[in-house]
């Protein structure tokens, strides 16, 4: 979860310093300056999900450090259903290929937290 969170951040950083290199990182063309045509918030939209990502990434590093296993469950519905409306975006034609590897981010991540709280579980309950 510290890991994921701290990714998170990272990209959210990105995206708001660099927002083409964020871009480009998920197989979108950036656009040159100048070159985004009126009504075009583009931009908007990245610096609210990096700021977003940001938050979240910090929200993930904080339940990490406070061993919060009620949040990590939480999180494994809710990243399959995002891997699911990421890669469901690609294959509609909605997001360029490149997209899909957030989507199976999230999928290989929530399935990764998925197993190993259950792996503490059980071995929890093996304990004398």
């Amino acid at each position: 979860m510290a890991v994921f969170g701290a990714l998170a951040a990272a990209l959210g950083v990105v995206g708001l310093v660099v927002p083409d290199a964020l871009l480009a990182v998920m197989g979108f063309e950036p656009v040159p300056d100048g070159g985004r045509a009126d009504g075009d918030h583009t931009l908007v939209f990245l610096t609210a999900s990096s700021m977003a990502a940001l938050n979240m990434g910090v929200y993930y590093v904080l339940a990490s450090l406070a061993d919060w296993k009620a949040f990590f469950r939480w999180t494994v519905p809710f990243r399959l259903l995002t891997c699911a409306v990421f890669t469901l975006a690609v294959l509609t034609g909605r997001a360029p290929a490149g997209f899909l590897g957030v989507g199976l981010w999230e999928g290989v991540g929530a399935l990764v937290t998925g197993a190993a709280l259950r792996y503490e579980t059980r071995k929890g309950s093996d304990a004398p």
